[in-house]
């Protein structure tokens, strides 16, 4: 093998994860989309299997990535993952009176989770309770909203951040009109 070939399969598996996570999409979303089983993909992703061309052709046009981009050198501290406002994924639970935008990357599920969500006037998410240690951080963008967290219960305003145990049954309510806000679930 030449050092040119060792510098491909050295760079090929963290440009294609990172090409991944910089569509938002989990393993499973690739798979149905290039037609490579989740189990090689991820073993691509980790550099324990190094694609077919055919293979990573395939990777290439379900991620929406020129070939040749993906081993291009550059240094990995100089690039900014953008998640734009129309690509991220949202929840409209309908039963609620809100909209949940999910912020955070798929591999962040069930450990650091952003979201941003938009109630409807009388909105209210009840929440049972998450994990052992699960905690929220809320700050209000627009509106009021009232949080409660077991018995505890506050009532917010623009710019008003909480933070509070979510082990325990909590709910995020906008009774006064519309609200907006920004949660951050960092589980325990």
């Amino acid at each position: 093998m030449t050092d040119t070939t060792n510098d491909i399969l050295t760079l090929l598996p963290a440009r294609l994860k990172e090409a991944r996570r910089a569509q938002g999409l989990s393993l499973e979303a690739v798979a149905n989309l290039s037609g490579v089983s989740r189990s090689m993909v991820s073993q691509i992703e980790r550099g324990e299997s190094s694609p077919t061309i055919a293979t990573l052709w395939n990777l290439t046009r379900a991620l929406q990535v020129d070939f040749a981009g993906l081993l291009e050198t550059r240094d990995a501290e100089d690039r900014i993952n953008v998640l734009r406002a129309a690509q991220a994924p949202v929840i409209d639970n309908k039963s609620a009176h809100c909209s949940i935008a999910i912020l955070s990357p798929p591999e962040d599920v069930g450990g650091h989770e952003v979201y941003d969500i938009r109630f409807k006037p009388d909105g209210a998410l009840v929440s049972p309770p998450h994990g052992p240690g699960t905690q929220e951080q809320l700050t209000v963008l627009e509106g009021t909203v009232v949080v409660t967290s077991g018995t505890a219960r506050e009532e917010l305003f623009p710019g008003d951040t909480a933070r509070y145990p979510a082990d325990v049954t909590h709910a995020i309510m906008a009774p006064a009109g519309a609200a907006r806000v920004f949660l951050i679930v960092k589980n325990g």
